[in-house]
């Protein structure tokens, strides 16, 4: 028979364990309150108006540059085949040069010279001073032309050395030259891809190995439990050029890196730091750089037929007076670049789908690698320093390669929504 005293202590100890049951349940299930959609908006609302009027501002100004570069390029184009700029160079490298592929090499050197120097006033406006005004740019005039000077070294021996082999395959078969030339663009791709971080990204940035453990070690953590071969992490300069934060994995086969920039370590907490790097990783995991090599091919096919069109229909109509022999005439290069960069243009949307649908996987996947939901928000504030937060639908994806900060900070908080009972503390600056 249990004693009225014992009785007492049982009512107590079972009172006791109800109360304890009741907060471990609170504890472990989210709090109804939790709203991913108002937990967005309230992050949104800590974007000052300005800084984000002025966000926008920028973006929406490149829209506008879009057009005009097309139209500069369109431009350019009736002007050096009007005036027969190009027929001048192309007589000039047959008089000099006896060899086809060497006097391919010299006009297509000779053209990239003439339509840097007839783009650089633009690129100056766009690249220097609309950058410095919106506060984006820390780079000098001379480290501003220092920097377009290289990238016109690299690109010319680049595009000098392929397009010439181009002018070759379209002398052999002048109407099936673009299958060819988009069978051989995969290749291209690639091998790009293996030297770009070998030898090209360090004429630009310094590139040194991230020796601070409390950083680089939870990055190789998360590339080890996800199978990356990653035994080092890299990182560049960035900050001589912009305050933009960044972090990349490039290269292909064995010249993978995984690298990120000064700016992410300064103004970055070691949440955000893993929040990005899991996102970078994820790029490596989904296999996005050959996916992407996949799907560009084919839509660069595409232009390269609609090139082939474009071509055929304009010289049809203009080639007599333009002193134009055919398609495999190096005096019509202007030409080529204009029917492809018309196709760029109206394939826009394509290609920032393509992109964009990579970034949406790899968001997701470093959510769930690097499980730092708050971190991933508050980075997807800074990239909003210039680019357009709040988008609307079709907006987006017109004019956006990168999911908006709107719906990369709802991804988080939906993901925070479903894991918050693991989530024991917030991030710390």
């Amino acid at each position: 028979m249990i004693s009225p005293r014992h009785s007492r202590l049982a009512q107590r100890l079972l009172g006791l364990s109800l109360l304890l049951g009741f907060f471990t349940i609170c504890v472990a299930q989210p709090p109804a309150s939790f709203d991913p959609v108002l937990e967005t908006n309230k992050l949104l609302a800590t974007m000052p108006a300005a800084a984000r009027a002025q966000s926008d501002a920028y973006f929406e100004g490149g829209y506008i540059f879009q057009i005009w570069n097309l139209v500069l390029t369109l431009i350019i184009t009736w002007g050096l085949l009007r005036w027969g700029v190009t027929v001048k160079i192309r007589n000039l490298a047959e008089r000099l040069l006896t060899a086809r592929y060497l006097q391919g090499l010299l006009f297509i050197t000779l053209f990239a010279l003439v339509n840097w120097g007839l783009t650089l006033p633009s690129d100056y406006y766009e690249g220097f001073i609309r950058e410095h005004r919106f506060g984006l740019s820390n780079l000098t005039p001379g480290g501003w032309f220092s920097e377009q000077l290289k990238s016109f070294l690299v690109g010319t021996i680049i595009f000098s050395l392929i397009g010439s082999l181009l002018y070759l395959g379209i002398r052999k078969s002048p109407q099936r030259w673009w299958v060819r030339a988009s069978i051989a663009t995969p290749f291209f791709m690639i091998f790009m891809m293996v030297l770009a971080p070998v030898f090209i990204a360090p004429l630009f940035n310094k590139y040194t190995a991230l020796t601070d453990a409390k950083v680089r070690d939870p990055i190789l953590s998360m590339a080890r439990a996800n199978g990356v071969p990653a035994d080092n992490v890299y990182q560049f300069d960035a900050s001589k050029q912009s305050k933009r934060v960044s972090a990349n994995v490039s290269g292909a086969l064995n010249t993978i890196r995984v690298s990120l920039n000064d700016n992410l370590l300064n103004r970055c907490s070691p949440q955000e730091v893993q929040a990005v790097m899991g996102h970078e990783l994820g790029h490596y995991v989904l296999n996005h750089i050959y996916k992407m090599v996949i799907d560009f091919t084919l839509l660069i096919c595409a232009g390269f037929w609609f090139t082939h069109w474009f071509y055929s229909w304009a010289s049809r109509r203009f080639g007599a007076s333009w002193g134009l022999r055919g398609i495999d005439d190096f005096a019509g290069l202007p030409l080529l670049l204009a029917g492809l960069a018309i196709f760029m243009a109206i394939a826009t949307p394509i290609r920032n789908t393509i992109i964009r649908t990579n970034e949406v996987e790899a968001d997701i996947f470093g959510l769930n690698a690097a499980r730092q939901p708050d971190g991933f928000a508050t980075t997807a504030l800074k990239l909003s320093e210039y680019r357009k937060l709040a988008p609307g639908k079709w907006e987006e994806i017109f004019f956006f390669d990168h999911p908006s900060g709107y719906n990369r900070i709802l991804m988080a908080m939906r993901w925070k929504a479903e894991h918050l009972a693991e989530i024991t503390t917030p991030p710390k600056k």
